[in-house]
């Protein structure tokens, strides 16, 4: 065989090691692209809570022209308040009360000005009360204004209510939203005929608890204190790796 044909075999056989290397190459490569594939996708949860802690608070006020008179109908009122909750079940040791506060009352000139002159002082104090009966904090939220037609200058804060076993529940209800996630993930896969792999990340969005058939949503979650019946909301951003 002569020189020329001796260098024409070793080229081509050649060109095929360098094709079957390129193959080779290739093939690694885009198994490489194909394994670093990620899908991305959003689970939800959603629980029902009812509260189980209500809070309701009040203040009762008055005035007169002499601060020492003030002060004993301010006490007065306070005592017929306490009866009342007494009598709902409410013992006065189980009644928070607020230090006293008092301000001086200016006389208002005829052109509407506030002038110098004390004419008067006004005191008043704060209470609060607590109970798992929550039905109960809100019927008196409702009544304990009656007080009024008895002479008592009562003014009532929006009653609270509180579920306090969310932290438990936050965890029950993340999970759920995770594994949310993770079923998506999975018909996603599924439908483009691929398969799931590990999770690559995973980011829990704020929880968002509010009144029960709510639409409310905040980007810095909200927690209601103002229904007896709620419900939480748990969101997870989550990517995962698909084959």
């Amino acid at each position: 065989m002569n020189e020329t044909n001796k260098g024409i075999i070793a080229t081509a056989v050649g060109g095929v090691f360098l094709l079957i290397a390129v193959i080779i190459i290739n093939n690694t490569l885009s198994d490489r692209n194909k394994d670093s594939q990620t899908i991305n996708v959003t689970g939800s949860a959603k629980m029902d809570i009812v509260s189980d802690l209500g809070i309701l608070a009040a203040t009762v006020s008055s005035q007169s022209s002499s601060p020492q008179e003030a002060y004993r109908q301010m006490k007065n009122q306070l005592n017929q308040a306490l009866v009342y909750l007494e009598g709902k079940g409410f013992k006065k040791d189980v009644v928070a009360l607020s230090p006293p506060s008092s301000y001086d009352i200016y006389e208002i000139s005829a052109s509407g000005y506030t002038t110098q002159n004390v004419i008067g002082r006004n005191y008043s104090q704060r209470f609060e009360i607590k109970s798992p009966d929550v039905q109960l904090i809100k019927a008196i939220s409702l009544e304990i204004v009656s007080l009024i037609e008895k002479g008592v200058n009562v003014v009532t804060e929006q009653p609270r209510f509180i579920y306090t076993k969310l932290a438990d529940v936050k965890i029950q209800v993340q999970a759920e939203a995770a594994k949310d996630a993770m079923d998506r993930a999975n018909r996603v896969a599924a439908a483009t005929d691929r398969a799931l792999g590990e999770l690559r990340t995973a980011r829990m969005g704020v929880l968002q608890i509010t009144p029960k058939n709510s639409n409310q949503i905040s980007d810095y979650g909200i927690n209601d204190e103002y229904s007896i019946e709620k419900e939480i909301t748990a969101v997870v951003n989550a990517s995962f790796v698909i084959y």
